[in-house]
């Protein structure tokens, strides 16, 4: 009787509790989840504010563009929701098959009939009479193809022939995305998605080999913009000289730089830009960080930048401590798709780089970017319910 008391004292912490039931308890990061639904309302916010005047010209409905990115973040939620719980090492038996899936879509765009055409370019493809992008769908696809190559080879990643052999899946990849949709920002994304999944989790060994592929890919990538023709070669004009171009390839550019002039510290208010007014063409999509800071001024695109800054810094500390590696890598590529659109978006907008044409995650027009990211979201809250919480 006095060994059972005994065992059953030490068992407890200072203030009575079960010490065994508390390591139990499992950690969910709810600041997360509320730092998403803040910038996801926040963007619906601002496609009706830049949309509204051009879906009342286009279409007799200011609410238009509103109404289809309500539903894509209706969506969006409802794969978060469904995601968070469900256990995510499941996906890792079927990862060759959701890779396929990624791929396929991908040469669905050629097909006549599926594919479709948008402001002139073939990057859509028709489901049940809803437009979709598929890059976006082989984004997550490859996310979950490399964390599971990754953490189910280590020993593998050391020889030479499989390394090789990973990247030109990745590069078969990026070719599919830039030849089949014309889509160069999308093919870099996920180039740049792969590069930190394998620099992060591949042996020291090949760290140099990781980094001398980064190099030779931006060279490649930099030549090709400099000494090529048509419409990319004319960005990069336009991008190093938009004043000269300011009648034809400048204007966006031009434009979105004097809604960010304009704006000041606190900018004019929400629903009183200017330039979204038939100057800045489209601004709920690429452009809308622009009419954030003419409405919100400096003190507004401040702010959205320190809410993706946490959403990041979230990430990063529930990959630090995953159940395990594959749920971590899982989670570093979702931080660093988002990343990446975030300082290209931005970079973009502010000149900084030519023209990409990547969206703004959560806060632009676009229903397929909407609910796959939101979805990968979801595959990070889902790697967050499998830490373990231990406490003292």
């Amino acid at each position: 009787m006095r060994e059972r008391w005994k065992e059953e004292y030490m068992s407890r912490n200072d203030y009575g509790e079960n010490i065994s039931e508390i390591r139990r308890r499992s950690y969910f990061d709810i600041s997360l989840l509320i730092a998403i639904v803040f910038l996801v309302g926040f963007g619906l916010l601002m496609v009706y504010s830049t949309s509204s005047y051009d879906a009342m010209n286009k279409y007799g409905d200011s609410m238009y563009y509103l109404k289809n990115q309500a539903f894509a973040c209706f969506l969006g939620f409802f794969a978060i929701l469904v995601i968070i719980f469900f256990d995510y090492r499941l996906l890792m038996n079927f990862y060759w098959f959701i890779f396929a899936i990624g791929v396929f879509t991908v040469l669905l765009v050629r097909v006549p009939g599926v594919g479709m055409e948008i402001n002139g370019a073939r990057r859509w493809i028709r489901v049940a009479g809803q437009s979709i992008q598929p890059a976006e769908i082989l984004k997550i696809s490859m996310i979950i193809w490399l964390a599971t190559v990754l953490s189910k080879n280590g020993r593998k990643l050391q020889e030479l022939k499989f390394y090789a052999m990973m990247w030109v899946v990745v590069v078969v990849s990026c070719a599919l995305v830039y030849l089949l949709t014309d889509n160069l920002s999308s093919a870099i994304i996920i180039g740049g998605i792969a590069f930190v999944m394998i620099f992060v989790a591949a042996p020291k060994n090949t760290t140099m080999w990781t980094v001398g592929i980064g190099i030779v890919a931006a060279l490649l990538i930099g030549v090709a913009l400099l000494s090529g023709t048509g419409f990319r070669s004319n960005r990069v004009k336009v991008w190093r000289n938009p004043e000269k171009y300011s009648k034809s390839g400048g204007f966006q550019v031009l434009q979105g730089l004097y809604a960010i002039g304009s704006g000041g510290f606190f900018g004019k208010g929400i629903g009183h830009s200017v330039q979204k007014l038939g100057f800045v063409p489209e601004p709920q999509n690429d452009m809308v960080f622009t009419i954030i800071c003419e409405e919100l001024g400096l003190f507004g695109a401040v702010a959205v930048i320190v809410m993706f800054v946490f959403v990041l810094h979230r990430m990063y500390i529930i990959a630090l401590n995953a159940y395990d590696l594959f749920g971590s890598l899982c989670v570093i590529g979702v931080m660093t798709h988002i990343a990446l659109q975030v300082v290209l978006n931005i970079a973009v907008v502010t000149n900084s780089i030519p023209n990409t044409g990547v969206t703004l995650p959560f806060l632009s027009y676009g229903g397929t970017s909407a609910v796959f990211i939101m979805a990968e979201i979801g595959l990070v809250l889902s790697v967050s319910r499998k830490i373990k919480v231990f406490r003292r």
